[in-house]
């Protein structure tokens, strides 16, 4: 789907479609002065309908450009965003551009109130994590008249820029590792997949993998909550109560898989010969474990640089595909 800027909608746009002044639009989002519950209905009614944001600034950046670049991001505690924030920062200061964040917890919901509230600030670009939003974010971000730049994942359309890897592909390939090595009891051991809807397209994709090859997923361990390394330790002893036969288990992330190998460790249960274990990341902690996790290495820091550089550049709309590394290790 082609992005178009568009133009951002105005006061003055707002009023006509309400049929009231500038000034009854202005009392109504203020909620300050006298106006009837009929005229505000009209009001808020027409804000909606038009995706209008009230600028919170308005008038001093009309000369020089705004140099925020506003970041919405599901979580801080997952060191993938924060990395993604290391990438972006860098360039944006090199280019004189602030960059402000704020954190959704993978809430549709709250990512709407939060990009409503940055685009208050009109800044230059909002990013975001995936493409998943509601028709209320994506109303605003096309009214909005700033770029959009969609993070991490390419399966999907993107509003304008996106800069990221395949999740479906990463799913489909750590599928493919594990039966070329002659697994054939899978389990799996993950978050909440609702709201983590890239961790979702990975599992998906990982199933049908598996479903295509005649060796369909043996069990499931889903929690609640964000991701952790206690929850995938828990998550792992939960799986092998159930399903103690399993000879691969696949987590949604690194910080679960590792979770998942100090419960091996602690169980005496011998890596790889009697479980084999494969996460998702690359995160480095991976890298200095006793035997080096399995796993997808994704370019976290370069999603965030690129994306800032396109930013910085006005680049055209596009999908930049940065593709991952399957990392052998030694758990699997």
């Amino acid at each position: 789907m082609e992005f178009k800027h568009q133009a951002t909608v105005t006061l003055a746009e707002v009023a006509e479609a309400a049929g009231v002044g500038e000034s009854t639009v202005s009392r109504v989002l203020r909620n300050h002065g006298s106006f009837s519950g009929r005229t505000r209905e009209r009001v808020m009614a027409a804000v909606e309908r038009l995706g209008y944001v009230p600028n919170r600034i308005a008038g001093t950046l009309a000369s020089t450009g705004s140099r925020l670049v506003a970041f919405v991001i599901p979580s801080l505690s997952n060191i993938v965003f924060p990395d993604v924030l290391r990438g972006a920062s860098a360039v944006l200061e090199e280019n004189r551009y602030q960059a402000v964040f704020s954190v959704t917890d993978y809430d549709p919901a709250k990512e709407e109130a939060l990009v409503a509230a940055m685009l208050a600030w009109r800044p230059a670009a909002v990013m975001l994590a995936g493409y998943e939003h509601t028709e209320g974010t994506v109303k605003m971000l096309r009214a909005s008249g700033c770029r959009v730049v969609e993070l991490l994942d390419l399966d999907g359309d993107a509003l304008d820029i996106a800069v990221g890897f395949s999740n479906r592909a990463a799913g489909r390939e750590s599928a493919t590792f594990l039966l070329e090595r002659g697994y054939r009891r899978i389990g799996y051991v993950g978050h909440d997949l609702n709201r983590d809807t890239r961790a979702g397209k990975r599992f998906s994709s990982f199933c049908e993998t598996l479903d295509a090859h005649g060796a369909p997923l043996v069990a499931r361990e889903i929690l609640a909550g964000a991701s952790s390394v206690e929850n995938g330790r828990l998550g792992l002893e939960r799986l092998l109560a159930r399903a103690g036969d399993l000879d691969a288990v696949y987590f949604s992330n690194d910080d679960m898989a590792l979770g998942g190998y100090f419960h091996c460790l602690a169980q005496g249960i011998a890596i790889p010969s009697k479980l084999a274990i494969f996460g998702y990341n690359g995160l480095d902690i991976g890298r200095a474990t006793p035997q080096p996790l399995s796993t997808i290495r994704t370019p976290r820091v370069a999603t965030g640089q690129i994306a800032a550089q396109m930013v910085v550049a006005d680049a055209p709309p596009q999908a930049v595909d940065l593709g991952f590394e399957l990392i052998d290790g030694a758990t699997a």
